[in-house]
């Protein structure tokens, strides 16, 4: 997996079907997910990349979250988002 060097805001899928969004830096053991949220409902008709790329719809249900740390074998793979579309939906 190529390192984000610098945060980017992305849909993180882990495994046990956790999923997170929020500014995201990837090293070479970890993830780290800041002004996260948990994705607890996408709420969208096309999937995660919907959500991804035009941001939270009416249906989508986030819960706030604190940093997460995450060892990198427990990441499922990222999708980058549209950081305007997540501007005033991250803490």
């Amino acid at each position: 997996m190529k390192p984000y060097s610098k945060p980017q805001i992305a849909v993180a899928v882990l495994t046990q079907g956790f999923v997170y969004v929020g500014e995201v830096t990837v090293n070479k053991d970890s993830v780290i997910i800041r002004r996260s949220a948990a994705v607890r409902r996408w709420g969208t008709t096309k999937g995660l990349g919907q959500l991804a790329d035009s941001g939270p719809t009416k249906e989508t249900q986030l819960d706030p979250a604190p940093d997460v740390y995450v060892p990198i074998h427990s990441l499922v793979h990222l999708i980058s988002c549209s950081g305007e579309a997540w501007a005033n939906h991250l803490k």
